[in-house]
């Protein structure tokens, strides 16, 4: 297995990551609105949320955005992912650097919690499935009563004809992404790097099914995958009150 430090916290594969890949993934802005629709019902009045694996912050920022008086915090353990979300957040934003890998980084936001909204994108995939149940745990400790927790996620799929499907897709989705941008790349060239590229064996894929029945093992209600197109899963829950 690589190792994600090896791969994500390399300063050129998070550029080309943000740069490349994050605006060409099918469905995100469906993604977010229903994200946006779950939080707004389970939380009208956002006050603090946090956003785990934040990336350049954009699930973080879209709830800023629909929530005025909310205040978030941006969690990553790559610098590059860190610095790009804070070009694109406002004063109402913190950002913490350390890694999920280990639950130490709990020490890090547990004062300033309990949370109302606990959102990831395409982070948790990353770790085994021990270290996936274990974070699932901290994130419920450290909501309020009827907060709620969404995980925007890359999913294992039932087959390899499926996953071949999901691949596909994707690589149509890159292509169409990067001609819109002015690039001369062909599908075949995009499809190329799509298959190799370097974060590949990084993703350690959980089922979905699998991830529902933890949320709900460890107490979250309202558990369910709200989303999924293929590979690509919105799932989570909320905290009782």
């Amino acid at each position: 297995m690589v190792n994600t430090y090896t791969v994500w916290k390399n300063e050129d594969h998070s550029k080309a990551f943000l740069e490349q890949v994050r605006g060409a993934i099918p469905f995100s802005v469906e993604q977010v609105e229903i994200m946006l629709r779950i939080i707004g019902t389970a939380v009208p009045q956002v006050r603090r949320f946090l956003d785990l694996g934040c990336g350049d912050g954009i699930l973080g920022r879209s709830i800023l955005s629909s929530h005025p008086a909310a205040r978030g915090i941006f969690v990553d353990f790559s610098e590059t992912m860190i610095s790009a979300a804070k070009r694109k957040c406002d004063g109402r934003c913190e950002f913490i650097t350390t890694d999920l890998a280990h639950a130490e980084w709990t020490e890090a936001v547990r004062d300033r919690g309990p949370f109302d909204v606990i959102v990831s994108g395409f982070a948790i995939h990353h770790l085994p499935d021990t270290r996936k149940r274990e974070l699932y745990q901290e994130v419920f400790d450290l909501l309020g009563p009827e907060g709620v927790f969404l995980n925007l996620e890359h999913v294992s799929s039932a087959s390899k004809w499926l996953e071949a499907l999901f691949e596909e897709q994707f690589v149509d989705s890159l292509f169409a992404y990067h001609r819109r941008r002015g690039s001369k790349s062909s599908r075949e060239q995009i499809a190329q790097e799509f298959y190799s590229r370097p974060d590949k064996k990084a993703n350690i894929l959980a089922p979905v099914d699998v991830q529902c029945a933890w949320l709900r093992e460890i107490g979250f209600q309202d558990v369910d995958c709200y989303f999924k197109v293929f590979e690509l899963a919105l799932f989570g829950g909320r905290k009782p009150r």
